[in-house]
């Protein structure tokens, strides 16, 4: 996940939460094993944009993920989202070869990582800013329709996206008799459907006229 922000090292109350809430529910193992996923991740955006040119110089840990802030921009379109999809495209390639090993050398536990790669790179390609895919969406529709009409689409797309696997999260937990481990990530998403409808800037609006 790539994005620009002001402080140096940060870690949002919702990043601790959604650790210690998977920690009680899964276990610190597979806590780990997702951790490690997460670690590839950021290492090939972090790849990319260091053969691009582009100095990372900090990090903010949020409940979507690691942010990055850049320094030595100035990337075209088609490098930018390069980089963009370097995290998700890492994930696969460890989750592909993860599985090869496991059936090779008979070591199931390689299946898990497997899976956690898979899960996360594939959560990361969802078209919902501020996740890869939403931004990998905004790129191509700003290099092709221009910022205006890219914007727009992007809202509409991520606001649909957010509200449908909001809700059907919820009603997995609801049929699953309780998969709590899945609320912080439903949460997100209707947090992120509140943001792309405009009405999270409104409220912050409102809130500093009190």
């Amino acid at each position: 996940m790539l994005r620009w922000y002001k402080k140096a090292v940060s870690v949002t109350g919702g990043f601790l939460l959604l650790l210690f809430w998977f920690a009680m529910e899964n276990g610190g193992t597979l806590l780990f094993t997702v951790l490690a996923a997460a670690a590839l991740h950021e290492l090939g955006h972090y790849l990319v944009l260091r053969q691009s040119g582009v100095s990372v110089t900090a990090l903010r840990m949020t409940a979507f993920g690691m942010e990055m802030r850049l320094e030595g921009g100035g990337l075209s379109y088609g490098r930018e989202l390069t980089a963009v999809l370097a995290g998700p495209s890492v994930n696969f390639l460890c989750g592909l070869l993860s599985s090869l090993a496991a059936r090779q050398f008979c070591r199931p536990e390689l299946y898990t990582f497997a899976g956690a790669n898979l899960i996360l790179g594939g959560f990361n390609l969802l078209p919902i800013r501020p996740l890869d895919g939403g931004r990998a969406l905004e790129l191509l529709t700003f290099w092709i329709l221009g910022p205006m009409a890219g914007e727009t689409l992007c809202r509409v797309v991520g606001l649909a996206s957010a509200l449908a696997l909001g809700s059907w999260l919820l009603w997995l937990i609801h049929e699953s008799g309780g998969s709590l481990w899945l609320l912080p990530a439903a949460g997100c998403l209707f947090f992120a459907a509140l943001r792309e409808s405009g009405l999270a800037d409104l409220l912050k609006k409102a809130r500093c006229r009190f």
